[in-house]
């Protein structure tokens, strides 16, 4: 045909797209935009169990293990009166809680050493370039830390309750105490210098200082989103976010109780203050947004994958109630999350009784009520965060690990096999439906069982059964999904810093 100007142009205007024939491409580009859009509330639905899940293991340090400790202290001492019928003095789990108890009130003491007014002024002194690559540097110590920490504190534990049978293979346990000391108390101060830091943000004049930190967040997500991500890789990185969100939170109470003793609990300065503690939040909750969006967009990560690490978060929590549980729940939130409940609440105290001074019989009626308070809160937190992890577990289909965990023998021995279908663990009571109570307290094992060691639930990832799961392949109008190579709860847990890539 002779091509002319006014055929081209006739052309131009009227030549079509056939975008049906290429459905799949065009199919994916709307999944992905239609992903992107459900990750907020994805995310958010997540972090908000996260977040919950901390503040119960928080709560815990405040209403339940000071109770705890009174109660072993007082088997301790009515200890003759009972006679010897044990062959240990206390239970493990008796011990621990006095361990955290008298780490607990040594470190608050260590803490009236250092003065926060003065570490205020010096921070206060420093250029705004110095503080935020201080602040940088505080971040990182922060997850350092909390990696090490853990490590350090079920060291302590396992010390001090193991067996007195075996061979001695450790350092002894009073130098593992003076190194748990040694660690939370430095923690908490490098927790106070991360509050301190961020309360002068807060009350400079040009806030110069709190812009520049809260675009250290927007950096995060340069560093993040071009990177590749497996399935284990965003689990650990959602973990690290719930711990990081939930800390800022308590730093902003901290700062808000310094500065409201300054003004002499004067109410309208909360008002004052509380503008930029809308906008630290906010722009926390829009980084997560964004940078999650952005990974599972490159990643090809569909946005059900957060009901899966909600999920397998709920099932630590339930199996945690069983009967055959290792620890609290507290620690497990500690290993999976890299959150230690510890530093954070002896700088809380610190802050507070510094803050607040308890004169007369009303204010000590005053304290009292509001510890009443606390572990009414506790308990109900406790109680409708276990509803719903009992809910998510039964909607990702995971109540047979409850009831059939791993077993995996000792070195030169079998494993037994269960007898029954409703036998196959060790101190769990069923009924004749099947179902296993996940309110009661530890049993104690006895000396003279079969040396087998439980795989423990929380080191299993809970994922959608192998046979539920959907062809991706086969339907060309859903994302391509990525398999994991390995189950998310082998990877590392004390790993917080996020980003490790395989």
């Amino acid at each position: 045909a002779d091509l002319s100007l006014l055929r081209f142009i006739s052309a131009e205007l009227t030549r079509g797209y056939f975008l049906e024939h290429n459905e799949a491409k065009y199919t994916e580009r709307r999944e992905r935009v239609y992903t992107c859009m459900r990750i907020p509330r994805e995310l958010e639905k997540l972090m908000f169990f996260g977040i919950f899940l901390c503040l119960d293991a928080f709560l815990y340090v405040f209403t339940l293990l000071p109770l705890r400790v009174f109660l072993a202290m007082f088997r301790f001492i009515t200890l003759p009166c009972y006679g010897l019928r044990d062959r240990r003095l206390l239970q493990p789990a008796q011990v621990c809680d006095i361990l955290k108890g008298v780490i607990l009130v040594i470190c608050y003491f260590m803490m009236h050493y250092v003065d926060y007014s003065m570490m205020y002024h010096l921070i206060r002194g420093q250029s705004v370039i110095k503080l935020y690559i201080i602040y940088n540097m505080l971040e990182v110590a922060d997850r350092l830390f909390s990696s090490f920490g853990q490590d350090i504190l079920d060291a302590l534990y396992w010390t001090a309750t193991e067996p007195k049978e075996r061979k001695r293979a450790h350092i002894g346990v009073i130098p593992h105490f003076f190194m748990a000391v040694l660690y939370v108390f430095l923690h908490a101060i490098l927790i106070m210098v991360q509050a301190t830091t961020l309360n002068v943000a807060f009350n400079s004049h040009n806030k110069s200082l709190l812009t520049i930190m809260m675009s250290n967040n927007f950096v995060e997500i340069k560093g993040s989103v071009f990177k590749k991500f497996e399935k284990n890789n965003l689990f650990q990185m959602s973990n690290s976010d719930i711990k990081e969100r939930f800390t800022n939170y308590v730093l902003l109470l901290i700062v808000c109780l310094r500065n409201m003793e300054q003004f002499s609990w004067n109410p309208d300065h909360l008002w004052v203050l509380f503008p930029d503690v809308c906008m630290v939040v906010a722009s926390e909750i829009a980084v997560d947004i964004v940078k999650h969006a952005f990974i599972t967009k490159f990643n090809d990560i569909t946005a059900d994958v957060y009901s899966e690490y909600r999920a397998s978060l709920a099932f630590d929590l339930v199996s945690s109630r069983q009967k055959n549980a290792y620890t609290d729940y507290s620690d497990s939130v500690s290993r999976r999350m890299g959150f230690i409940p510890l530093p954070l609440a002896v700088l809380l105290i610190r802050v507070v009784t510094s803050s607040i001074k308890v004169q007369g019989v009303l204010a000590y009626a005053c304290v009292v009520l509001f510890y009443c308070g606390l572990i009414s809160l506790k308990v109900l937190n406790s109680i409708v965060l276990l509803g719903k992890s009992c809910q998510y577990v039964k909607e990702a289909k995971m109540e047979e690990k409850l009831f059939n965990p791993v077993l995996t023998a000792t070195p030169g021995k079998p494993v037994s096999k269960p007898q029954s279908k409703f036998k196959s663990t060790q101190g769990i009571s069923t009924d004749e439906n099947g179902s296993t109570s996940v309110t009661n307290q530890p049993a104690h094992q006895k000396e003279n069982l079969p040396s087998l060691l439980v795989t423990s639930n929380s080191d299993q990832f809970l994922t959608t059964p192998d046979g539920e799961e959907k062809d991706i392949s086969q339907d060309s109008s859903e994302l391509k999904h990525r398999s994991s190579k390995k189950d998310l709860l082998e990877i590392d847990r004390f790993t917080i810093c996020g980003n490790r890539i395989d």
